[in-house]
């Protein structure tokens, strides 16, 4: 029985064959070693999880000034709607967690994390939740203000949505398609595109991305 779909996207090649090796559940159908070869892959395979090095070689044009697994996210996220990512870096710098979270990553944790941790986390991520180590979480939560009395601000903001676009920013920030969506609440694609831009709108965020890590932030997911 094959597991979660994995795509393993790290410029060092024995990390990757490690990882491939050793994670539980998952089914590794595709390896990048850097950002180009990693939207390729990523949109050919539509893998359920992206495990995806912070900085990676290949970060030209447009995305010149991003990190290169913010590159990653911001380039395949369009071709693949439904596919999460999950940082894992040797990194624990806040400048590096904050900027993928924002890029639209659903958790962050580090390379010193077990093979059971990480493997955890992989189906933690496919299942919907966000995930980050915990000596990381603080940098995420101050990062987007869900710390001292941000709270009330997040129920002044939610009051803004009416209960059923609620319904529809939690799915669409957990990382459902809009097909999903629709499935779930029996509406339509058209009602769906229609309640998120509301959404959107009322919130002030400009991409499901954004929404992603709102909703993340302020514990809603």
């Amino acid at each position: 029985m094959s597991g979660i779909r994995v795509v393993i996207v790290d410029d060092h090649s024995i990390f990757r064959s490690g990882l491939r090796s050793t994670l539980e559940g998952v089914e590794v159908v595709g390896e990048a070693s850097d950002v180009e070869s990693a939207v390729a892959v990523i949109a050919a395979e539509q893998p359920e999880v992206v495990l995806l090095d912070v900085h990676l070689p290949g970060e030209t044009g447009e995305v010149a000034a991003a990190t290169g697994g913010e590159a990653v996210i911001r380039r395949a996220a369009p071709a693949a709607p439904s596919t999460r990512f999950l940082a894992l870096s040797v990194s624990d710098a806040a400048e590096d967690v904050v900027r993928v979270i924002r890029a639209g990553a659903r958790g962050y944790i580090t390379k010193g994390s077990s093979v059971a941790e990480v493997s955890a986390a992989v189906r933690a991520v496919a299942d919907g939740d966000a995930v980050f180590s915990p000596r990381l979480a603080g940098f995420v939560l101050d990062a987007f203000g869900a710390v001292s009395g941000e709270t009330a601000a997040a129920s002044d903001e939610l009051d803004r949505l009416s209960a059923r676009e609620q319904e529809v920013m939690r799915l669409i920030a957990r990382g459902y398609a809009y097909k999903e969506v629709a499935a779930e609440l029996f509406i339509s694609m058209k009602t769906v595109e229609t309640h998120v831009s509301a959404v959107l709108r009322k919130l002030q965020l400009s991409s499901r991305y954004e929404l992603t890590a709102w909703a993340s932030a302020r514990r809603l997911l």
